[in-house]
């Protein structure tokens, strides 16, 4: 019997490997990346597309060529696709990076060759049809007004804006007008440019079967897809950041501020940046961070604060991000300044730093627990260009940096004059 008065001991997380997928190269040469766990009879196919904002012509072009995929193609309507994935207790979901397309499915086994088929049709024959996108984009129309009233969404886009120049995909923002300017003819051309075998990679993931693996290539492994293109090439931008360190943007009726720091700094691939990470996370990245303790529990500017990294192709953005009264805008910049500074001046204790690392080494085994979330880590591999070693080397870095690395890192990066200061709210008097 197990001793309840008695409280269990505490185990520091180790090393986890990470599971590897199974991979070959079908013969019209799409790679297929095969994860199998898990005893419940479904599957998740996640279709990627070497096309996203950063190789887009046109405000908003990749984005509406991968929504509108289940708008219609040549096999089924709109409505087929939404009632035959109902039908079959399917889930579709559609969406754009910066250099990528997904499109994902989950599936029972039992009916994935119903399901399969719809994937299929609007993975190879979209009709982009003019009465759908009609639709679509009023409704994105009026969510977009609606985001343009709120102070956080404002903030957001005044600093990448700020940071990055209209000439670079961070900061070309969409305005309404660009709505109105997507035409079928538009999303057509992307979808020649960016959907074909040479430009696909295909995950799936879960209780996957021979049989499922078999109808998988029959889709979109055995013969050419698309147009005859190779593969894109990959696009370089470079961030023109404006002068001046404060912008504000008004909102007269706001009950509250809301504050983005931020600056634009080292990428992925940098020797840096998983220590940096860990910096990051003792900044605010936890709820026991110390952006959190001090300015949420201790002062009570803000219902929470947080820093956090932001990933691009060839950079990262640095942003702490708040909301807060109006009247503590000021108090809780000064606050996260000295925050900063402490970190640039002392060692950060021991036992703080050891809480960080097992919050962060308990966030990497919930990240891999199950196929689906195995699956979305090695996709975030392949697009970010990653070496199959990488869990490896954060595992590493997270266990191995010490203060004194933390300390020389904060003086390098956390840099309180490099900080762009956004403001969205009332202006106080």
């Amino acid at each position: 019997m197990t001793d309840r008065t008695q409280q269990p001991p505490i185990r520091k997380p180790g090393p986890m490997a990470v599971r590897r997928p199974e991979r070959v190269v079908w013969p019209n040469g799409v790679p297929l990346s095969v994860l199998h766990s898990g005893d419940n009879e479904v599957v998740r196919v996640d279709v990627l597309i070497e096309g996203g904002r950063w190789h887009q012509q046109y405000p908003l072009q990749a984005l509406f060529a991968n929504r509108m995929l289940r708008e219609g193609t040549r096999r089924y309507t709109a409505a087929q696709i939404a009632e035959r994935l109902d039908y079959y207790g399917a889930w579709l979901d559609l969406s754009s990076g910066a250099e990528h397309a997904f499109v994902t499915l989950y599936s029972l086994n039992k009916y994935l060759p119903q399901t399969l088929d719809v994937l299929e049709s609007l993975v190879k024959e979209p009709l982009y049809p003019q009465a759908e996108l009609t639709t679509v984009v009023a409704n994105n129309v009026q969510q977009f007004k609606v985001n343009l009233q709120k102070v956080d969404f404002l903030a957001h886009r005044g600093l990448v804006s700020a940071l990055y120049g209209d000439a670079h995909p961070c900061g070309r923002l969409a305005m309404e007008a660009d709505y109105s300017r997507i035409t079928p003819e538009l999303l057509h051309d992307f979808y020649r440019r960016h959907y074909h075998a040479a430009g696909c990679s295909v995950y799936v993931s879960g209780k996957v079967t021979d049989d499922c693996l078999r109808r998988l290539e029959a889709c979109f492994g055995k013969e050419p897809f698309g147009s005859p293109a190779g593969r894109v090439s990959r696009p370089s931008f470079m961030p023109r950041t404006a002068p001046g360190r404060r912008l504000f943007i008004g909102r007269p009726d706001a009950l509250q501020s809301a504050v983005r720091l931020g600056m634009v700094t080292v990428s992925r691939q940098h020797p840096d940046f998983l220590k940096l990470r860990v910096l990051v996370t003792l900044l605010g990245g936890y709820f026991g961070s110390r952006l959190m303790s001090n300015i949420r529990e201790d002062k009570g500017y803000t219902y929470g604060i947080s820093a956090g990294l932001a990933s691009y192709p060839d950079s990262s953005l640095f942003v702490i991000s708040a909301e807060t009264a109006n009247e503590y805008v000021e108090p809780l910049i000064a606050e996260v300044y000295r925050e900063m500074d402490r970190l640039r001046q002392e060692p950060v204790p021991h036992d703080e730093l050891q809480m960080v690392k097992n919050y962060m080494a308990g966030d990497i085994c919930r990240s891999y627990e199950s196929a689906f979330s195995l699956s979305d880590a090695w996709i975030f591999l392949h697009t970010s260009r990653l070496p199959d070693t990488y869990f490896d080397q954060v595992q590493e870095a997270i266990s191995g940096v010490t203060p004194e690395e933390l300390r020389r890192l904060a003086q390098e990066y956390l840099c309180k004059e490099n900080l762009k200061e956004v403001v969205s709210g009332k202006k106080m008097s």
